[in-house]
């Protein structure tokens, strides 16, 4: 056995090449240089050629690595330049050839509109720049906008709302407007207000509302100063901003929400037996907060809600009409007008019709209202005739019709009395 060591076998004259992923993550990040190469590739255009500029940044994106600089490629092209952190820029001298920036003013939506049509062509062919632009580039300029001067934030809140209104950002980049130093002094607001102006020129209510739910905006008080922080300071606000539709919204999205937490506090406080003095004090306390014929319905449905439907079929009628009989005393002082007992023989109705194991008791549980003075034969017979909903209409007031002559007899000979 030779005493000398073998040696190893090694490679020579190879060159190890280094992955691309690795080389780009060591590569220096220059914001400065991705600027200026920017700015040789847009200095050429004439001002105003809008095709020219779309060109000009499609073709860019074959060189210039936009991914990596895509923060940096939309500072330049929103706000006209690089910024530093807090929003002021980095050389007041170096101004892009095209920018939101450069909209001439007075602002105009429409001039506005010709800029934001070339970042809609540009992320059409770039698809991953749509990305890093609402999660990252435009929460960031947010941030900035209380403190630019109020032209440079109203050409930026405009082209916001027109990116959003057009599916190029979610409307979550407004969350940074709810950080407390540019919600206190009305800037967050104001700004809002502009999104929201422009988007509502473009789409609907329901299409905003979307868009904001989508976007994780969950309550729009959020964006006034604490001074202003109520309801009736947001209704007071977008009704004297022009946008009424906000307002009627906002009323019906509280009051979706007074109804869904109204019928479970009703639940919760049968399923504990309270008595029904405490139940009737508990909803007083909503009453003005509900239309009449709204409020009969949360009851009958909160109500409800408590009751165990678990009974045999043969017995599940019986079961219904001594629930009602039980809650009757609740939902009396509720149903003073014809309005809210035509309403809450509506709600009795589709409620039958709903769950089809008691479809077959609704004469007798009209009957039990009409006993306990919940409903007058007036709303009865107004039903019968011409208030009924569509579901399940003839068969209900098929059932109901035996009911009902019993009650037109009954006013007919009234009528002959005191006629006597």
């Amino acid at each position: 056995m030779s005493s000398q060591q073998t040696a190893k076998p090694s490679l020579q004259g190879v060159r190890i090449k280094a992955r691309k992923g690795a080389v780009k993550a060591q590569a220096k990040h220059e914001p400065s240089v991705f600027r200026d190469q920017l700015y040789k590739q847009l200095d050429p255009v004439q001002p105003g050629d809008f095709e020219g500029y779309t060109k000009e940044l499609v073709a860019a994106g074959g060189t210039l690595e936009y991914l990596k600089y895509a923060d940096t490629m939309f500072e330049i092209l929103i706000v006209g330049g690089l910024l530093q952190p807090g929003g002021n820029f980095l050389d007041e001298g170096a101004k892009s050839p095209f920018s939101i920036a450069n909209v001439p003013e007075p602002v105009q939506v429409d001039e506005v509109k010709k800029y934001v049509e070339v970042f809609n062509k540009l992320i059409r062919r770039y698809k991953y720049l749509q990305r890093p632009l609402e999660e990252s580039s435009l929460p960031t300029l947010m941030q900035y906008m209380h403190r630019w001067p109020p032209e440079q934030r109203d050409k930026v809140a405009i082209a916001t709302g027109l990116m959003i209104s057009q599916g190029l950002a979610s409307a979550s980049c407004l969350q940074s407007l709810t950080k407390d130093n540019i919600v206190k002094d009305g800037a967050a607001l104001n700004i809002v207000t502009s999104i929201f102006r422009v988007i509502l020129a473009e789409q609907t209510m329901e299409h905003l509302s979307g868009l904001l739910k989508k976007g994780g905006i969950k309550d729009l008080l959020l964006f006034f100063p604490a001074s202003k922080r109520t309801a009736d300071g947001l209704l007071t606000h977008f009704k004297d901003a022009g946008l009424p539709q906000i307002a009627e919204w906002y009323t019906k999205k509280q009051s979706s929400a007074l109804k869904i937490q109204l019928i479970a506090q009703l639940k919760e406080m049968c399923e504990n037996e309270e008595s029904p003095e405490a139940i009737i004090a508990a909803i007083k306390e909503h009453q003005a907060a509900l239309p009449e014929t709204e409020l009969v319905q949360v009851i009958w449905q909160g109500l409800m809600a408590s009751v165990d439907w678990s009974a045999r079929a043969d017995q599940i009628e019986g079961l219904a009409l001594r629930e009602v009989t039980k809650y009757a005393p609740i939902i009396e002082p509720f149903c003073n007008t014809g309005k809210s007992q035509v309403a809450l023989i509506n709600v009795v109705q589709v409620y039958c019709y709903d769950d089809t194991r008691i479809i077959k008791a609704f004469p007798q549980i009209l009957k039990v209202l009409y006993n306990k003075d919940c409903v007058s034969s007036q709303a009865i017979i107004y039903w019968f005739q011409k208030g009924a909903k569509p579901q399940g209409k003839q068969h209900f007031l098929k059932a109901s019709e035996p009911l009902v002559k019993f009650l037109q007899a009954q006013e007919d000979e009234e009528s002959e009395e005191e006629e006597e």
